[in-house]
């Protein structure tokens, strides 16, 4: 049997890294601006402008980084990745089977500290509100190639490798039997290719960005036979949606006609904005703050104020933060490159394509969002929630709606 070598890991950026970014931020040069008041051409400069200076003036890394170290955290090279995962042991209640191991997903642009709201909750319900026998134990990394699972030096790894590598850390390094999964962007399609592939070592998934696997691709090897699509979105046809989905999917194509920009630079060039990220704190909050403005919008109202009651300062700033510390701008974006270069293939040609049992969650604030149609004939489903909050970074946004949306699924498959 094979060891592990699993350590301890404090974050503990070097007083030089945080020398050198802030004298970076301080030398910004900023873009000449005009006419983009509404954001039409973009990212504002304006509010770039407060953001930096909250930067330089306000924002206090060691303060984060020592709330970051109250997590366990450890590291391991595994499959080739130097590997960061947080690890919290659930509180068992008295008479209570053990807690269940649950893994949880951040996505692009986000960083493991967006979940940090519902480790606590999902671990120790009885200290929040809960009921003890809902105890987790949490798993969490942080995906290959972002933040501290760096540096990463091998290509190939994408989300359905990422996959590959959670299982192993589930069941060979942590010693887990069966476990379950939980995900939104790009961590959804990592929690359904373990419902995908690993359904026999799962107990179930929760998604809450229900895409299919093969998202990203030309081809569609995953579509349901009497889902018709639209040819040039690859998406579920507007004719697929019914009584109280409107809207939908008219959401999913303003998505992919006028926010997806990035993705297709991420998808094919992702190495030249590593060039941009790697040099510059200022460019990589602008990339990323940008995404933030822009996803939710239409429920979260226009305007920074709107903005910042969802995303205040300090955490704009620390993701961007993360990033570019640890020089994960480029590898991070590369993860989008090998999803298209590196394809997804099924594992069966069963329907569902996920045949775990499966709880599925709607945001309104979600950019994509499939028809039921589509969902039931792709999912082995249980649980199905149109929620009125919330949206596509649903643990930072409604942590509370996110947490009852697991406990309640999971409460039904627990020994």
């Amino acid at each position: 049997m094979t060891e592990y070598d699993v350590q301890p890991f404090e974050i503990a950026i070097s007083e030089a890294d945080l020398a050198d970014m802030n004298e970076r931020l301080r030398r910004t040069r900023f873009p000449q601006d005009f006419a983009n008041d509404d954001w039409r051409y973009g990212y504002n400069t304006g509010y770039h402008k407060q953001l930096v200076d909250y930067w330089i003036n306000s924002y206090d890394w060691r303060d984060v980084e020592r709330r970051m170290n109250e997590l366990p955290h450890f590291r391991v090279e595994l499959m080739g990745v130097p590997l960061h995962f947080i690890h919290v042991k659930g509180k068992r209640a008295e008479g209570a089977p053990a807690p269940m191991p649950l893994l949880i997903h951040h996505g692009w642009p986000w960083t493991f500290w967006d979940l940090r709201k519902v480790i606590g909750p999902l671990t120790d319900p009885a200290a929040h509100g809960g009921d003890a026998a809902d105890a987790f134990d949490v798993v969490l990394i942080s995906l290959p190639g972002y933040g501290f699972s760096s540096p990463l030096t091998e290509t190939g790894w994408n989300w359905w490798k990422t996959a590959d590598l959670e299982n192993t850390l589930m069941k060979e390094v942590l010693g887990y039997e069966k476990y379950a999964v939980a995900g939104g962007d790009w961590g959804a399609l990592v929690t359904q290719q373990h419902g995908h592939k690993y359904e026999a070592d799962v107990y179930g998934i929760y998604t809450h960005f229900a895409a299919q696997m093969s998202h990203y691709l030309f081809e569609h090897p995953d579509k349901p036979a009497d889902v018709e699509f639209d040819p040039a979105l690859g998406l579920p046809a507007a004719g697929e949606y019914g009584e109280g989905e409107e809207g939908w999917f008219e959401r999913g194509k303003l998505f992919v006609e006028n926010e997806s920009g990035y993705g297709e630079m991420q998808l094919t060039k992702p190495q030249t904005l590593a060039s941009l990220f790697a040099d510059s704190p200022a460019g990589q909050l602008a990339w990323i703050t940008e995404k933030r403005y822009f996803w939710g919008l239409a429920e979260r109202g226009v305007g920074t104020e709107a903005f910042e009651k969802v995303w205040p300062k300090e955490d704009l700033v620390t993701t961007a933060a993360v990033y570019f510390l640890t020089n994960t701008g480029g590898t991070s974006s590369r993860y989008y490159w090998e999803c298209r270069n590196n394809p997804w293939s099924p594992s069966h040609d069963r329907f569902p394509v996920v045949g775990a049992p499966t709880a599925v969650a709607i945001y309104p604030g979600e950019i994509y969002k499939p028809p039921r149609k589509w969902t039931e004939r792709y999912f082995n489903l249980q649980q199905y929630r149109v929620h009125t909050e919330g949206g596509h970074f649903a643990p930072l946004e409604v942590p509370d709606i996110y947490v009852d949306d697991v406990r309640t699924f999971f409460r039904t498959l627990r020994g």
